[in-house]
């Protein structure tokens, strides 16, 4: 295989899938065949089409209340796709500014942000994540806060290294020296450099926000039901494993081929980055 190639197809099939997920939870209202939130108690815990007693009139069954199960996958990839988003997206700009921030400054404000964030890490994620939300209350808003702040540190400790490493480089002097300020030489030679690093980083914290939304809401601290969520999606399989195992089974699915995905995209680009690196996962 041409040097290059594996991450080619990586990146291909990691961007296929994330795509086609994006467009399901873009396009929900017209591809869902019914209202996620319909109840028919008659047709409650239909099987799939590809077991006995199944109908291509509800081609993945239906739950407990009856509810259409594809229309709820489909409309579940909305809020789990917004939140992992989301949440990564308040970690990318409160860590990348901190880290990049401590790198350039030094001195005390490396100190303290640094320290900060180790202090951070001594404590697991979603254990912090538990915690808060079980005070808050669960919402899209609170699980976008509370993932967001709880990851901050991963992208901090990146552009920390990163720019401590860039701030002494000789274009970095120079520009020093002919009277840049600081702005512009983080903005205009700093910035740029820490782009490449942070995007493929940026790439799996989404799938691990995605993750961590899922475990909330399975534990029931994530968008309270009758929300279609594909963690809540997956807590109401659990209590009905052993009668309908396909509701936990095809949610579980929908969220192991998105992270795998994610993941595969992710590991393509940081291998077209740095044809040394190796894969993670």
């Amino acid at each position: 295989m041409r040097p290059g190639l594996g991450s080619t197809l990586k990146i291909a099939l990691g961007a296929g899938i994330v795509l086609a997920c994006a467009l399901m939870a873009l396009l929900a209202p017209w591809l869902a065949p019914f209202d996620p939130y319909d109840q028919d108690l008659m047709l409650r815990l239909r099987p799939p089409v590809w077991e006995d007693r199944g109908d291509w009139r509800h081609p993945l069954g239906t739950d407990n209340y009856g509810r259409d199960l594809l229309s709820r996958l489909i409309y579940g990839s909305r809020l789990s796709i917004l939140v992992g988003c989301a949440a990564m997206a308040v970690s990318f700009v409160l860590g990348s500014a901190l880290g990049m921030w401590a790198g350039y400054r030094g001195g005390r404000s490396e100190q303290v942000i640094m320290r900060l964030a180790d202090a951070h890490l001594a404590f697991p994620e979603i254990l912090l994540a538990v915690v808060v939300v079980a005070a808050l209350g669960g919402s899209a808003l609170n699980l976008i806060v509370v993932l967001g702040v709880s990851g901050w540190m991963v992208f901090a400790r990146v552009a920390y290294s990163q720019t401590r490493s860039l701030r002494e480089r000789p274009y970095v002097e120079a520009a020093r020296a002919f009277g840049a300020g600081d702005g512009i030489i983080v903005w205009q030679h700093i910035w740029p450099q820490l782009v490449p690093v942070l995007t493929v980083l940026a790439t799996l914290q989404v799938a691990r926000m995605i993750l961590q939304e899922t475990a909330l809401s399975f534990l029931g601290l994530g968008v309270p039901a009758p929300a279609a969520t594909w963690g809540n999606i997956l807590a109401e399989g659990r209590d009905r494993l052993l009668v309908a195992p396909w509701i936990a089974n095809l949610a579980g699915i929908a969220i192991i081929l998105l992270v795998w995905g994610i993941n595969m995209l992710g590991n393509g680009l940081r291998e077209r980055l740095d044809p040394k690196a190796q894969p993670i996962g």
